[in-house]
């Protein structure tokens, strides 16, 4: 039995030791830019595995040089209630459960841009138990210390647009040939579109599904609000 008290309390203290860690982070977070994600580094590590010499191309960017036309185009596409939710669309959830349910097979996500960051900040493509759990605790964390915006900049900052293609401005360059700060409306839907696939749709920039998506995200762009 105190072998197993033992084990219990390692455990507590090693648990307690990685959410201090991740607050940590966090915190640090809210006002210095990260210079990159988790995912990032597992991504890289992935290209280096057939090109040593493979970097990433990133180039962090503020919020107020990136276009209004992709955060509307992000909101519209991956979070209509971003600006009302506390990290979780609980709504969202129920209709991606019942979508995949009626497929047999997964579809559809639910997840929110502090969600979608939660797991590209800190946590790798493996699928784990616990996985959602620490997605879970980390969105909380970002809600509740970062604002809608900071999380949004850093959103824009860190997602995946293509191979070894990350943030607003990389992609606005890789795609179209300027900065983030000038993408178009159609451009930037068409972005906002290849989010769910970005390795895919570098590959395959006319693909029907991406042309389909991109029209309606650029049909409901003028009613997207964000910070």
């Amino acid at each position: 039995m105190k072998l197993l008290g033992r084990l219990l309390l390692f455990f507590i203290i090693i648990l307690f030791g990685y959410q201090l860690w991740l607050f940590a982070h966090v915190w640090w977070w809210v006002d210095h830019n990260p210079s990159a994600s988790a995912f990032m580094e597992e991504r890289l590590a992935k290209l280096q595995e057939e090109d040593p010499e493979a970097e990433l191309r990133h180039k962090w960017v503020n919020y107020e040089h990136i276009s209004p036309n992709l955060k509307r185009a992000l909101v519209a596409s991956e979070d209509a209630k971003f600006l009302e939710h506390d990290g979780f669309d609980w709504e969202g959830i129920q209709k991606a459960w019942e979508k995949n349910q009626k497929k047999g097979r997964i579809v559809a996500g639910g997840s929110t841009i502090s969600q979608q960051l939660a797991k590209n900040l800190f946590l790798s493509s493996k699928k784990t138990p616990w996985r959602k759990g620490e997605e879970a605790v980390i969105t909380l964390m970002l809600e509740k210390m970062m604002s809608k915006r900071r999380i949004f900049e850093i959103y824009l900052n860190v997602i995946e647009w293509g191979n070894g293609v990350f943030g607003a401005d990389a992609a606005a360059r890789y795609y179209y040939k300027t900065s983030a700060a000038n993408l178009s409306a159609a451009q930037a839907a068409k972005l906002a579109s290849m989010v769910t696939n970005p390795r895919y749709f570098d590959e395959h920039r006319n693909d029907r599904k991406l042309l389909r998506k991109t029209a309606i995200i650029q049909r409901r762009m003028p009613s997207a609000d964000f910070p």
